[in-house]
């Protein structure tokens, strides 16, 4: 929505265009201003920042085929302190673009277990992917 606003914004201004999207002008004000200066992103934002490089960074000096598991590993013995979920956020986002991406690790919505899916798609859901406690 926010690279929309951007785009429509010298024709029909910011306000008009909230008006029709969900969002408050203030949410795009405060984007845009997030933007222009880092330094009032959150701490988790930055950390992220951060973390992307070195992901990417292992993801690369690996050929590209580490998967979320051994990026973490990798990262733990280098001394970051970073949970496997923040890999797999960087995983479905385009920070690392995987061609052969044969396994992502994905939270389960019924349980607290981590388990593998096979495939292009991440499932959303629990019941997406297979697994389902009983039945209906």
């Amino acid at each position: 929505m926010i690279a929309f606003i951007d785009d429509h914004r010298e024709a029909h201004g910011v306000e008009p265009i909230c008006k029709v999207l969900p969002i408050a002008p203030s949410t795009y004000h405060d984007h845009v201003a997030k933007r222009i200066d880092p330094s009032r992103l959150s701490a988790r934002a930055k950390r992220d920042e951060a973390l992307k490089d070195e992901v990417r960074r292992v993801f690369e000096a690996n050929f590209r085929v580490y998967g979320v598991r051994k990026i973490w590993r990798q990262l733990q013995r280098e001394g970051f302190d970073v949970a496997p979920l923040v890999i797999i956020k960087f995983f479905r986002s385009p920070v690392i673009e995987n061609e052969k991406q044969r396994a992502i690790m994905t939270r389960r919505t019924s349980g607290r277990r981590l388990i593998r899916h096979a495939g292009g798609r991440v499932p959303a859901y629990s019941d997406e992917a297979g697994h389902r406690r009983g039945t209906r």
